[in-house]
C-alpha cells in the first residue's frame, strides 16, 4: 500500500467523480469508491510514499498553505501502466509550482517521495480506477470523456494512508 499527500476537491467536483465512479462501476470497472472499504474520496496526490508519518509531514509543510484554493480545469483523461485510469487537469504554471514547492519541502526534511512525484516528471492526475480490465478501457475512457470538462477549486488537504487507517487534515 501506499500512503499520499491528498487535495481534495469542492463540492461539485467531487459529486460528479463520485458519478463517474459509479458509471464505471456499472459498467464491470472497480472504481477507487470500492476499494478499501468506500473510503476514499475523489483527489489529487501531490506527494506519495510507501509510508508517510503524517507528523513529519506537518512539521516539513508549516507555513505553507497545502490546500491552496488553486483553480483545476480538468479536461483530459488517461492511463498509466498497470491498467490506472485518471483525470487530468491542465498542468498550470501556479499548480505546478505548488506541487514542486511542497516536494522541496517534503525532500529537504528527509520525507522519501515516490520518483514519478519529482518536479518535471509528476503528471496531476485525480485516479479513477487502478484495475480497469483491458478490454474495458476503451470504453471507460469514452465514458471519462462525457463528464470532462470539470471545473474544481480545492478545499482541503490531508495526509492518507488507509491500510493504515491515517487521515491528517493539514491547512
Amino acid at each position: 500500500m501506499v500512503a499520499a499527500l491528498e487535495l481534495y476537491l469542492d463540492t461539485d467536483a467531487t459529486r460528479r467523480i463520485r458519478v463517474l465512479w459509479d458509471a464505471l462501476e456499472s459498467e464491470g470497472v472497480q472504481s477507487l469508491r470500492s476499494l478499501l472499504g468506500q473510503r476514499h474520496r475523489p483527489h489529487m496526490s501531490l506527494a506519495v510514499a510507501p509510508r508517510l508519518d503524517p507528523e513529519q509531514v506537518a512539521g516539513a509543510l508549516t507555513g505553507l498553505v497545502v490546500a491552496a484554493p488553486l483553480r483545476l480545469d480538468f479536461q483530459c483523461a488517461g492511463q498509466f501502466v498497470g491498467r490506472v485510469l485518471w483525470l487530468g487537469p491542465a498542468p498550470t504554471a501556479e499548480l505546478l509550482a505548488h506541487q514542486a514547492s511542497v516536494y522541496d519541502r517534503l525532500t529537504g526534511a528527509g520525507v522519501a517521495v515516490s520518483k514519478h512525484y519529482r518536479p518535471g516528471r509528476w503528471v496531476p492526475h485525480c485516479t479513477l480506477s487502478m484495475r480497469v480490465p483491458n478490454v474495458l478501457m476503451a470504453a471507460s475512457v469514452r465514458r471519462c470523456l462525457e463528464v470532462l470538462p470539470i471545473d474544481a477549486t480545492v478545499v482541503g488537504a490531508a495526509v492518507v494512508d488507509h491500510a493504515r487507517d491515517i487521515v491528517r487534515p493539514l491547512p
